[in-house]
């Protein structure tokens, strides 16, 4: 692809270069070869762009370089321009339509023509698959689940009964959607007695769940998670939860039962997140915190339990020198009852 083409597609443009020069992949700085195009997103690694043998760099629209022999392409955020020109040169493959003789589907479901369903695929009565949906082996849908256009659900998925899955969706490798929402209530004899979970969830469009998550049904009513949120590896909803539109959920989160979580929210590695709370718009809770109250929105917070973020910062400061303090304060109690005792002798 020509450096000008490429520019065009990033929407980025050139800084430095020959708009012809071929380039042909992208890669970080320490690996990247001749034909590949990089990026310095973070200041700390521009000592690499000296040695780097990439032939072409996206800059920022301030970034100077001493290289005259690297082609610069100038972008706002040179790290969501590297991004588009990987998707660029690793696009997903095209669906070969064709349903393997070792799927099961039910004679009631309703499959489009142009879909991929490879080996040992269930599909349950009443359900829908959309235009180009490609469903690896091995994944088991029950009855009436529905699959929207575009939608990729890899080996080992679990859909369970009556959920929606929207369009544009990937689903990774062994994660369950529906399964029950963990409910239970004690009868006379203090004995669980489980609740029915009769409702479902719902996923909306442009929805990415990472591998080995669990999405719980509701009771009644739905789960949903909404359109361009993204949920990482080994993470837990509970039932009755909402997660608004482009919220990023990060690994070993969880979230109990009829958790809100808002708009643009960034839920860091083993956040955890107790039933029946709101967490408001574009907050960020930090990596293993945990809050048991709502938050307001655009805060950022950290700790267990979680408060702001700063103050946070500032406790734990004060923690790693806690045995300077201890040992400040006994010297000055010594100190306090020597002048007392010398006091009292006079």
């Amino acid at each position: 692809m020509q450096l000008s083409i490429l520019a065009e597609k990033t929407f980025s443009s050139i800084g430095q270069g020959d708009e012809n020069l071929e380039i042909s992949s992208a890669a970080g700085l320490e690996i990247a070869e001749q034909g590949a195009i990089t990026f310095l997103a973070n200041p700390k690694y521009t000592p690499q762009i000296r040695e780097t043998r990439a032939s072409a760099i996206f800059l920022n629209e301030k970034e100077k370089i001493e290289r005259k022999d690297i082609a610069v392409l100038r972008a706002k955020d040179p790290y969501l321009a590297y991004t588009r020109a990987l998707r660029l040169f690793h696009s997903e493959p095209e669906i070969v339509a064709f349903v393997h003789p070792s799927a099961v589907i039910h004679k009631t479901a309703k499959v489009a023509e142009n879909v991929e369903i490879n080996a040992n695929v269930v599909i349950g009565k009443n359900c829908v698959i959309g235009i180009d949906v490609k469903i690896y082996p091995n994944v088991t849908i029950y009855d009436g689940v529905k699959i929207g256009a575009n939608s990729v659900i890899h080996s080992g998925v679990s859909v369970r009964e009556n959920c929606e899955i929207g369009k544009h969706c990937i689903i990774h490798n062994n994660s369950t959607i529906g399964s029950d929402g963990f409910g239970y209530a004690k009868d006379e004899e203090k004995r669980w007695l489980k609740i029915p979970q009769t409702g479902n969830v719902v996923i909306e469009n442009d929805v990415e769940i990472g591998a080995n998550t669990a999405i719980d049904r509701a009771s009644v009513g739905e789960t949903r998670i909404k359109s361009g949120a993204k949920i990482d590896n080994l993470v837990q909803i509970g039932h009755s939860c909402t997660i608004e539109e482009d919220a990023l959920v990060c690994a070993q989160t969880g979230l109990a039962g009829s958790s809100v979580i808002g708009k643009r929210v960034i839920l860091a590695g083993q956040v955890g997140i107790a039933g029946h709370l709101k967490v408001g718009d574009d907050v960020v809770i930090t990596a293993k915190s945990a809050t048991s109250h709502d938050v307001e929105n655009g805060k950022i917070i950290s700790g267990i339990p979680a408060f702001e973020n700063r103050d946070w910062l500032r406790s734990i400061a004060a923690f790693r020198r806690l045995g300077e303090i201890v040992r400040a304060i006994r010297d000055l109690e010594k100190r306090l009852i020597k002048i007392e005792s010398n006091d009292n002798s006079e």
